[in-house]
């Protein structure tokens, strides 16, 4: 492989592993998505110590939270039942740390969890599960 192919192919992201790249696929599309439905986005790939956000997004005066789950397949389980206790704990601490950056506004929040099933690499379908869950015990957010 010459140079200018290894720049191309990088600058492509062909360098990335299969699943960050279907990731970032997925996190598109939901961005997409949920943008049409008249949520303003905000922010994406918001990371603080304690985890990551994939999308927030503002629905009126509620900041949403919204983790992206991307699958090829169905076969085995949903694409939420990804989000386990552990992954819902670590969001809930990446929001709370968001929103202290923001000097702790007082908004009201959610977590949203979005599925993108895709068919031969595409795009297939998009499935929002607005309020998916609360803030992770023992935290507390007001």
């Amino acid at each position: 492989m010459n140079l200018w192919s290894r720049i191309k192919g990088g600058l492509a992201g062909d360098d990335q592993p299969k699943h960050l790249r279907l990731g970032k696929l997925g996190e598109h599309a939901a961005k997409k998505h949920l943008r049409r439905t008249g949520l303003k986005f905000l922010t994406a790939n918001f990371r603080s110590p304690r985890g990551e956000i994939d999308l927030v997004f503002r629905d009126g005066d509620c900041l949403v939270f919204v983790e992206v789950k991307t699958r090829s397949s169905e076969d085995w389980t949903r694409p939420a039942a990804a989000v386990n206790a552990h992954k819902r704990r670590l969001l809930s601490q990446a929001a709370l740390d968001y929103l202290k950056l923001l000097k702790q506004p007082r908004v009201k929040m959610r977590f949203d969890i979005v599925e993108v099933l895709l068919r031969d690499g595409a795009v297939g379908q998009i499935r929002h599960l607005p309020n998916s869950f609360a803030l992770s015990p023992p935290y507390r957010y007001g």
